[in-house]
């Protein structure tokens, strides 16, 4: 099986260092006061994911900076998390009283929290968000369904393919969502284009378990599970366009995002996991590992033209626990910015399914 470590409570530990490759800057995105922090989401300069402070998990949103800290939290929720961005709109889930989680959309402030969850859904979170598109899961009739949103409740679409007992939907560009279907005993990463009818198998000969995470342009990246090894994992459309991430040396290896032509996730070497960039091979890893942390991950890459950045996680050696980070460098694809990214939610219900 695929297996994620969890992740643990953080404190603060702001600050702006140098990485051992030079073109890269490291900034600590921990709000001040809280015991955990992780950057999963990313747009232009925009950064998304969740804080935890005495009084609950908060959605955060950031501009590059710990001070910018924006929580997103809406009236009334016990909990709630930011898992994808896209310009000026942010997706996720909030809990209430009684109400496990409900998709959500914000646009930059708490007070402008809207609720997605479907009617007769138990429960749903919105993971990715591109124009006026958002995707995730929900629980509709017992069923986990991979969803399409455009901007209401009811606008909900029931993405699961027929023959599939569960299915999720972790990101969206343009007309082309990614995620995956179970089928019996196994999880196929696939993607779609705006309907159930239109499902394609992207799980690749000799995988026994793989998702899609995220889709930027004609790739879609993820893991596959291969000789019983997570292998980070990029497509162009196909199950026969699998190529195989991992770097040499790596146990266990995800893509969780991309932008451009490059890929970002994470390998372990050793013991811990360790941040790092690709280019589309396995020989164009580049370790983003930065000084001072016991392990890391990246999660999104976004760029404003004039930096790219990469949004993920990392331990910190002198205290052992988690903060969200961002790291910076001079744009190489200046493109117009897009990502939409992994939540920690979503992590914890690729394990449940997995179970």
């Amino acid at each position: 099986m695929i297996k994620l470590k969890h992740l643990a409570t953080v404190t603060a530990c702001a600050g702006l260092s140098a990485l051992s490759s030079a073109q890269w800057t490291l900034t600590n995105l921990h709000p001040a006061g809280a015991q955990y922090s992780i950057g999963h989401g990313a747009s232009g300069t925009s950064q998304v994911g969740f804080s935890v402070f005495g009084n609950g998990q908060r959605a955060s949103l950031w501009d590059g900076t710990a001070n910018s800290w924006v929580n997103l939290n809406p009236t009334g929720s016990t909990q709630s998390a930011a898992l994808g961005v896209y310009g000026s709109s942010q997706v996720g889930f909030a809990s209430f009283t009684g109400i496990v989680r409900r998709a959500s959309l914000w646009s930059g402030s708490a007070a402008s929290w809207v609720d997605l969850n479907p009617t007769g859904s138990a429960q749903s979170e919105a993971r990715g968000v591109y124009g006026s598109s958002q995707v995730g899961v929900a629980e509709v009739g017992g069923i986990t369904r991979a969803s399409l949103w455009s901007g209401t409740a009811s606008s909900w679409v029931d993405l699961s393919p027929s023959g599939s007992s569960s299915s999720d939907a972790y990101s969206v560009y343009g007309s082309t969502q990614v995620g995956f279907a179970r089928f019996g005993t196994s999880t196929h990463a696939g993607l779609w284009t705006g309907t159930a009818a239109s499902w394609v198998d992207l799980n690749p000969t000799g995988s026994t378990q793989s998702i899609a995470l995220s889709v930027y342009g004609s790739g879609q990246v993820g893991v596959a599970l291969v000789g019983g090894v997570g292998r980070a994992s990029l497509w162009s459309g196909t199950a026969a366009s699998w190529v195989d991430l991992s770097p040499t040396g790596a146990t266990n290896s995800f893509a969780f995002g991309a932008y451009g032509s490059n890929q970002v996730g994470y390998a372990r070497i050793g013991s811990f996991d360790r941040a790092g960039i690709w280019s589309g091979t396995a020989a164009s890893w580049e370790d983003l590992h930065p000084a001072g942390f016991a392990e890391s991950r990246a999660f999104s890459m976004s760029s404003d033209g004039v930096y790219d950045y990469v949004t993920g996680q990392g331990r910190n050696l002198s205290t052992g626990q988690y903060e969200a980070l961002l790291w910076t460098r001079p744009s190489v694809v200046p493109e117009p910015a897009s990502m939409t990214a992994l939540g920690l939610g979503a992590l914890a219900l690729m394990r449940r399914k997995r179970k």
